[in-house]
This record gives structure tokens, C-alpha cells and sequence, in this order.
């Protein structure tokens, strides 16, 4: 691998924007545009970079920001696949001396997609997911509730959280050592005050605090606020887990490979970090790449020494727009779509999980329904929701109408018992976590010698 004159020096940390930096869009992509030259340079490092057209025209990668900004235009876009290809150390623009973590993403795909920061990388990662309009302070006993392992998402909230001096609860949700009767007793005993967790995961620590005869708006009195992430956040659903718990409920979104990428803020809109990446929107169906709009988000990260990415193809369906907000942070807003904008044809009409999730949570509170499934069918629409005895005909009734007024298709909305879905042993069981061992007794299991559960 080439290294550009200097690469072996100390690093010189560039100076992190802050939010009211800058006045307006126009000076928000005047500082967009002084990074680029910098990010071209990181880039010219990396094979993978090294060998695409049209990176280092000339020899040399552009020297300043409009010829930058030009050169990034004429790029080709930078995909997952290109990241599948590069494994593990393809996109290396650094000595691997000076790379402080390495991570995969979940690996849905069957191929792992590599992701590396050094730790001046992560300060930036740190600041940008710690830009929540209720703020991380040394007074908050903090819950990670998300995978620590190879991807980001925990190690992202545990570093934020400490570097505003919170007390960090690693409860990765991989680990056969964090039950949900253990969260319940974490966030009930400690006094939790913030928590990091997928919007699922709020829903079932609501059921598992009730198995254990504990109230989530009533039993939890320290806890301030939900951050949650990682998968489509329908607004009635939202509502329903803010009403439960009583406290709001903060979204993020990000990436393994790019970390935080938008937040909310006070006024309950997210923005895209656009002071720390310059964002695009791609149509696959045109291939026109413009600023705003409908398609999948394009990202270029403006701080990420380690493993530059530019105009990389998230993949994730969003809509971005422009325009002012209360909040004046002047930073463009996104919708993101995710799977959810995707549906299934059943019979004449199109069912998404968005809408269909917009009905179950739009059933009264009182019914009690947490948790639902769907399949569609070719003819039929199959729905479950878990409801109890005292609602369950009501709750049922209510969703078959919604539904079929909704979609106008064949539908079988049926009320199941509490624990069909979210069986009760998931509630209340503590698992036995041992450590390996060799030796045991005449009365004792040796199967178990070399299992660490």
C-alpha cells in the first residue's frame, strides 16, 4: 500500500464543527466543501481508491474545494459490494498501527462488510451520536441495550455516554448473561436514566416489567428518555412506547460503516449530520443523483481518516428535504424508509409494514396490544396480535375493520393469547451462564465441560 509524504507523523486532529457554527445552507456546504480536499487526500491512500478511475486525475488528488466538489461529482458510487470485495483491509488509508477498533456490519447479506477508526475517527463517531436534544451528562446511569460484538451500534452509544462522564450499563442484547428479567432489574434497581436500544426492545421490557408486577410509567421514576435506533419507528408506535414508559422517545439513525448519521432535534425532527458528511440521494430507477428528495442515501464522510468513503450507497430508502425548522440548526431532514417502504401484494393491493404497523398501534392503549405479525398471503392477509382476554374481541374487531378499509384486501386479523408471540419464559428466564471447566463431581453434567452456557 502507497502512503502519501507524511502519513507517518503525529496526526493533527481538524477541528470538529460545532451545531451554530455556520448561518444557513449556504455556509453549511461552504464547510462541506473545505473538507473535501482533505477526504480526497485520505482517499488517494487507500488501494481500493488508488485504483478507480478517475480519483487521482493527473496523479494527484484535487488540491481545492471546487475542484474537489468537481471531482467528487464525476465519481462512480462507492456500494456495499465494493466494501465485500475490499475485505478486510482494501479501504486502509492508515498505518494499521494507529486504527483504535475494527467492526463488521450484521452480515445479513452473507458477506462480511468491514468498518476500522482510529481513535481520532472516534471522537467524531462519539460527538455526533451525543447531539441529542436531551442531553448525556455525569449524572445519567446509561443502558446499552444494543450488540457490543463486531458491530458499532454499542461500543458507539458506550463511548458517547462516557465521554459526557455517564455511567455506562453494557447490557449488549447478544449476551445469554442479560435476560429481560435482568434488564427489568438494571433499569428498575440502578435507577437507570437513559437507555440505547432497538424500539422492539422498549416493548418487550414493558412486558417483562409487568411479569415481574412492575409498572413502566409508574415503577421506573429515574428513567428520562428512550434512545432508540436500528430499525423503521412508525409514529403510533412511537407514541404507544412514550405513553407506556412516560418519558420520550429520542430516534437516531447510522451505520456500522459511518456511525450516527442523523438525530432528532427539540422539535422532534431528524436531521442529517450535514456538517459532518455530505449527503446525496439516488434513484436506482433514473440513476439521477441530486441533493433532496426520494431514493437511497448516498454518503461521503467529511472526518473518517481511517477508511475514507466516498459517495458510498447506503442502500437505505430515505427522503431528504431542505427548509427551515424551529429548532435553526439549518441541517437538511430525512425520513428514513428502510424495509418498511417495501410491501407484498395481496389480491389487487400493495400491504407495507409502515401503514399495516400505523393500524396495530393505532388501536386504543387500553387494549393492550404490544406485539403483532403479518404474512401475506397471494389471496389473504394474515394478522396476529397479542391482546388480553379482556380486549381481545374488541382489539380483533377493530383491526379487521382498519385493515380492510385500509387496504381494501381479504383479511384475517386474529387475537392471540399474551405470550404467543413473546413467549413468557423470554420475559422471566435467567439463564445459566457458567464458565468452561474440566473437572466435576459423580453427581454433575460433564457434557457441559467446554460450554460457557
Amino acid at each position: 500500500m502507497t502512503l502519501l509524504a507524511g502519513a507517518h507523523q503525529a496526526p493533527v486532529q481538524p477541528r470538529l464543527p460545532r451545531l451554530g457554527d455556520w448561518c444557513g445552507y449556504d455556509e453549511l456546504a461552504v464547510t462541506q466543501r473545505a473538507r473535501l480536499p482533505e477526504v480526497f487526500a485520505w482517499a488517494a491512500r487507500a488501494p481500493f481508491y488508488q485504483a478507480r478511475d478517475g480519483l487521482l486525475a493527473g496523479g494527484q488528488p484535487p488540491a481545492n474545494p471546487d475542484a474537489a466538489a468537481r471531482r467528487l461529482a464525476d465519481l462512480p458510487l462507492t456500494t456495499k459490494q465494493d466494501l465485500r470485495d475490499a475485505y478486510p483491509f482494501g479501504l486502509l488509508a492508515v498505518e494499521k498501527e494507529r486504527l483504535a477498533t475494527y467492526h463488521e456490519s450484521s452480515g445479513t447479506a452473507g458477506q462480511p462488510t468491514a468498518s476500522f477508526y482510529t481513535a481520532e475517527d472516534w471522537t467524531d463517531l462519539s460527538e455526533r451520536y451525543a447531539r441529542k436534544w436531551v442531553g448525556i451528562s455525569a449524572s445519567d446511569v446509561f443502558l446499552v441495550r444494543t450488540p457490543y460484538a463486531l458491530m458499532i451500534t454499542g461500543h458507539l452509544a458506550h463511548a458517547a455516554a462516557r465521554l459526557h462522564g455517564a455511567t455506562v450499563v453494557p447490557g449488549d442484547n447478544r449476551s445469554l448473561a442479560m435476560p429481560y428479567s435482568r434488564v427489568v432489574r438494571v433499569l428498575h434497581d440502578l435507577g437507570v436514566t437513559l437507555s440505547w436500544s432497538m424500539p422492539t426492545e422498549t416493548l418487550i421490557w414493558a412486558a417483562a416489567a409487568r411479569a415481574r408486577g412492575l409498572e413502566p410509567g409508574r415503577d421506573f421514576p429515574a428513567l428520562r428518555a428512550l434512545f432508540v435506533g436500528g430499525e423503521p419507528l412508525s409514529p403510533t408506535r412511537r407514541r404507544r412506547i412514550s405513553e407506556l414508559w412516560g418519558v420520550p422517545v429520542v430516534e437516531e439513525y447510522g451505520s456500522t460503516e459511518t456511525g450516527s448519521l442523523a438525530g432528532e432535534c427539540p422539535n422532534g425532527r431528524m436531521h442529517l449530520w450535514a456538517d459532518r458528511a455530505l449527503f446525496e440521494v439516488y434513484d436506482p430507477a433514473t440513476g439521477r443523483i441530486g441533493t433532496e428528495g426520494s431514493g437511497q442515501l448516498v454518503v461521503t464522510p467529511l472526518y473518517r481518516e481511517a477508511m475514507p468513503l466516498l459517495r458510498y450507497n447506503l442502500e437505505d430508502d430515505v427522503e431528504v428535504a431542505y427548509g427551515e425548522c424551529p429548532c435553526g440548526w439549518a441541517l437538511p431532514t430525512v425520513r428514513v424508509l428502510g424495509r418498511s417502504a417495501f410491501g407484498y401484494r395481496v389480491g389487487g393491493a400493495e400491504v407495507n409494514q409502515a401503514r399495516l404497523e400505523e393500524l396495530v398501534f393505532g388501536l386504543p392503549a387500553a387494549d393492550g396490544v404490544l406485539f403483532w405479525r403479518a404474512k401475506a398471503e397471494r389471496e389473504l392477509l394474515r394478522v396476529e396480535i397479542e391482546a388480553p382476554p379482556r380486549s381481545a374481541a374488541a382489539a380483533q374487531a377493530r383491526l379487521d375493520a382498519a385493515v380492510r378499509a385500509e387496504f381494501g384486501v381479504p383479511c384475517q386479523v386474529r387475537a392471540v393469547p399474551l405470550g404467543t408471540l413473546v413467549p413468557s419464559h423470554v420475559l422471566t428466564g435467567v439463564h445459566d451462564v457458567v464458565k468452561p471447566r474440566g473437572l466435576f463431581g459423580p453427581d454433575e453434567d460433564w457434557d457441559k465441560a467446554l460450554l460457557y452456557y
